[in-house]
């Protein structure tokens, strides 16, 4: 399920307490506020006895209670895996402009590194805004020489700093 709105206190109670009455399980989350706006995606389970409509209904009920502008239901495939697990940080800075975010995905998918997680956000005072990226990402077979090398061109190219180093073990 996805939801969106207004960031206020209580969205994830609210959520999490809908799923509980229909004795649903939260399996995976994540959750940010985004320009002062709340969104989630979870991945939850329900009992076989919980159609899509019903979840779908009683979510509804919360989101409007709430004040969220869309709730969404999706049945998805159990992949049985796990996501791969990161191994590596990705940090980007520069000056604001588009295409920032493109640049260093494409590199990375041209070598299929997979961005396990993605995080942007603005600093700086208003006349100055930087942009700063941090991607988990997992290197697999990937060296890491090839992805520094790689990433330094985009870096010369979209005139950001780019820096990766391994993801300690402890932080996951």
């Amino acid at each position: 399920m996805t939801a969106i709105g207004r960031d206020r206190p209580g969205i994830v109670a609210g959520i999490s307490g809908a799923l509980l009455e229909l004795e649903g399980n939260l399996e995976d989350s994540q959750m940010s506020i985004l320009g002062g706006h709340f969104a989630v995606t979870l991945i939850v389970s329900v009992p076989a006895s919980v159609d899509r409509e019903r979840l779908q209904g009683r979510l509804d009920v919360v989101g409007t209670q709430l004040g969220l502008e869309a709730v969404a239901v999706n049945a998805i495939e159990d992949l049985g895996a796990r996501a791969p697990r990161p191994s590596h940080v990705i940090t980007v800075y520069g000056a604001d402009h588009p295409g920032i975010v493109h640049a260093v995905a494409s590199a990375l998918a041209d070598r299929e590194i997979n961005i396990t997680g993605l995080e942007t956000r603005l600093a700086g005072a208003q006349d100055s805004r930087i942009y700063v990226m941090t991607m988990e990402v997992s290197l697999a077979d990937v060296g890491e020489d090839e992805v520094r090398a790689a990433l330094a061109e985009v870096a010369g190219e979209a005139g950001v700093e780019v820096s990766v180093r391994p993801l300690e073990a402890e932080a996951l």
